[in-house]
């Protein structure tokens, strides 16, 4: 998939674990039925949506089908707004074969070209006015990964055993949806752990700075 694809998840949710009213869900914004279809496990306990990695992934078939379809990265943009059906419908209803010659919504006819803006901004923020020093840019959290494939009663008391808050815990793996996990099929999870100091309670932030 091209990398300028990472510019949609921005435009569909600013790069939050959003939910929109139509009940999108996570960076990508995945209705709960086409999540499931792209292979994103969502019930009361695990919602991928949430898995910034795992709805990458599903995003990335979703686009790669888009692709197989259309043979057209516009087209394929348009289709994560419309949906493919939409936008085969929309071409079918015209005799268009191109995005920039197709009569849609107002909301699909404005959102590559939101793409391709937040793409010009981001990559050369001083031409639009945005001064950004690179001791300003927050740098990434190191996590190490703990395997789990088995039932967890508690995460309160898995996040204890970890040396971690429930808060870090649910902070890092948003896409834990209950207090605990039943796992009947023993699937495998792997689960974020921030690595010191990231990983201190404020409690223990505290007694430190004693």
């Amino acid at each position: 998939i091209p990398a300028d694809f990472k510019y949609v998840a921005v435009i569909e949710s600013g790069l939050k674990n959003v939910v929109s009213p139509a009940g999108a869900t996570g960076f990508w914004q995945f209705l709960k039925d086409t999540g499931k279809e792209y292979g994103l496990e969502i019930d009361r306990d695990i919602d991928e949506r949430y898995n910034v990695v795992k709805s990458t992934e599903a995003a990335c078939k979703y686009l790669q089908k888009g692709y197989d379809k259309y043979h057209d990265w516009n087209l394929v943009a348009a289709s994560y707004n419309a949906g493919m059906n939409g936008i085969s419908r929309f071409m079918d209803e015209q005799g268009a074969e191109s995005y920039y010659d197709l009569l849609t919504s107002e909301e699909t006819t404005r959102y590559v070209f939101r793409a391709l803006a937040i793409k010009l901004i981001f990559e050369n923020p001083e031409a639009y006015g945005f001064y950004v020093q690179k001791n300003e840019l927050y740098l990434p959290i190191p996590v190490h990964y703990v395997e789990v494939n088995y039932g967890v009663d508690s995460w309160k008391d898995f996040a204890k055993e970890n040396g971690i808050s429930y808060k870090l815990l649910k902070y890092f793996n948003p896409w834990l949806r209950s207090t605990s996990l039943k796992n009947r099929s023993k699937k495998t999870y792997m689960i974020a752990i921030p690595n010191p100091p990231y990983n201190l309670t404020h409690e223990a932030w505290l007694g430190m700075q004693d």
